[in-house]
């Protein structure tokens, strides 16, 4: 992977397992990373991730509870399909429901607008959830699944960038979006 990457943690605290991505990328940041990733941990801001990609990433990386059918705690690692879709009929604003399809929309939007132009590519790395009541704290399979997450989430970077070099920190500062 080349050029900027943006590792975008994403979901509800308050919904039991949709904080999997919150989560997620807040273990992230334990690693060192490139200079040219950046992990932001997003909640349920997807607003202000669409803002952000107007930055200009060339690859996206959505971290989020999944639901795909699987036993609770199954990890995905999901290629969307070519870019964000640019123009067309507009997402309806809800700051209370920007789920990533809905984020992706209003990107091709904003983007079409602005002339910037979305990531090239488009990751998710999902976790399928056990439970999304109301409700602090992942359930344990989802717990159990996030240093894979991790795992994940390094090896989608090339080994020689991820390693730290010569006064290197040993961690990445997870920034949160206000």
């Amino acid at each position: 992977m080349s050029g900027r990457v943006l590792i975008a943690g994403i979901g509800n605290v308050f919904l039991g397992d949709d904080g999997f991505g919150v989560e997620t990328v807040r273990a992230l940041s334990a690693h060192a990373l490139p200079d040219h990733v950046e992990v932001v941990d997003f909640g349920v801001r997807g607003v202000h991730l669409a803002y952000q990609l107007l930055d200009g990433y060339d690859t996206l990386v959505l971290v989020d509870a999944t639901e795909r059918g699987g036993e609770p705690g199954t990890l995905y690692l999901i290629e969307a399909p070519g870019s964000a879709p640019t123009g067309g009929g507009g997402p309806v604003l809800d700051g209370h429901h920007m789920s990533p399809d809905a984020v992706l929309g209003l990107l091709g939007t904003l983007c079409a607008g602005t002339g910037s132009t979305p990531p090239r590519r488009t990751y998710v790395v999902g976790c399928e959830p056990a439970r999304l009541e109301e409700g602090i704290g992942l359930s344990d399979p989802v717990a159990a699944a996030v240093p894979e997450a991790v795992r994940m989430l390094l090896d989608l970077l090339p080994a020689r960038e991820t390693e730290p070099g010569p006064g290197t920190s040993n961690r990445c500062e997870l920034r949160r979006t206000p």
